[in-house]
């Protein structure tokens, strides 16, 4: 089950907050208007749609919503919680036969676990069993990848389309130099669609790819664990040494934080 991820939306308010603390000290409160210009809003952004438009098919475009708000996601996964339900698995496999498994799984709300302990129920070999595992962490990647790529483009878009904004900003100015009223909202034009640009992709576009990025690697390791559990389960591997081949993905740390709630656990049972 996916739970907000706070750091997202507390990272973007800091660095909002910085930039209207960095006005207010230097123009006062009344300066904050001086940096909102529509025109330069409908440049940057307008440009960054069509840049999108023109690189990605349809549906990948309208598929970013989804993408945007997994960033504002997480999902808690747990690798020693993960390390209890193989040894769990383990016990039984080695008590009642892998087919016993079967039963077992039907509660289990992972369908990566599930997969793989059934490809186990079914006699394949752990290299065959690795194998196909490891297609679907490939697959999984690539869709991720194409989900991300949309705001890492965006990220580059951003900047340069702030650009011509700038561009089309000095243009104006310097056609209308004897207008000296026309020079404000020109230059205004020129510097804030910069802003803009460099806002978008410094402090969404691309931290939001960064995110995704790294939830993807975690999704992937917890996923690798995984493979690396069925393996022993259906290698038939004593649950101890199972638990210790398990135990080498987590920290030094987290093993020993483990081993005390284990032990707290079992004091309490007695």
């Amino acid at each position: 089950m996916r739970k907000l991820d706070s750091l997202t939306p507390i990272g973007l308010v800091i660095g909002v907050c910085m930039i209207i603390f960095g006005v207010v000290s230097t123009g006062g409160w009344s300066g904050i208007s001086s940096f909102f210009d529509p025109a330069s809003v409908f440049i940057v952004i307008g440009g960054v749609i069509a840049g999108l438009l023109v690189s990605f098919p349809f549906k990948g475009i309208a598929h970013v919503f989804t993408v945007i708000k997994q960033g504002f996601t997480h999902q808690e996964r747990s690798i020693h919680h993960l390390i209890q339900t193989f040894v769990k698995l383990s016990e039984r496999a080695r008590r009642e036969g892998l087919l016993s498994l079967e039963m077992e799984i039907g509660n289990e709300s992972d369908p990566f676990i599930r997969k793989g302990i059934l490809l186990a129920v079914d006699g394949m070999e752990p290299q065959m069993i690795n194998d196909i595992m490891d297609a679907d962490i490939i697959a999984m990647e690539e869709r991720h990848r194409k989900g991300r790529v949309i705001l890492e483009k965006a990220g580059e878009y951003a900047p340069s389309w702030g650009m011509i904004g700038t561009l089309i900003g000095l243009v104006l100015m310097l056609k209308n130099l004897e207008d000296p009223s026309s020079l404000g909202p020109s230059m205004a034009i020129a510097l804030l669609t910069t802003l803009y640009g460099s806002l978008l992709a410094n402090l969404f576009f691309i931290p939001l790819a960064a995110k995704l990025e790294t939830q993807t690697e975690e999704e992937v390791f917890y996923k690798q664990v995984i493979i690396e559990g069925v393996i022993g389960v259906q290698s038939g591997q004593n649950p101890s040494i199972l638990r210790q081949k398990l135990s080498a993905f987590i920290s030094d740390k987290e093993r020993k934080e483990a081993e005390e709630m284990e032990d707290e656990a079992l004091n309490n049972e007695a």
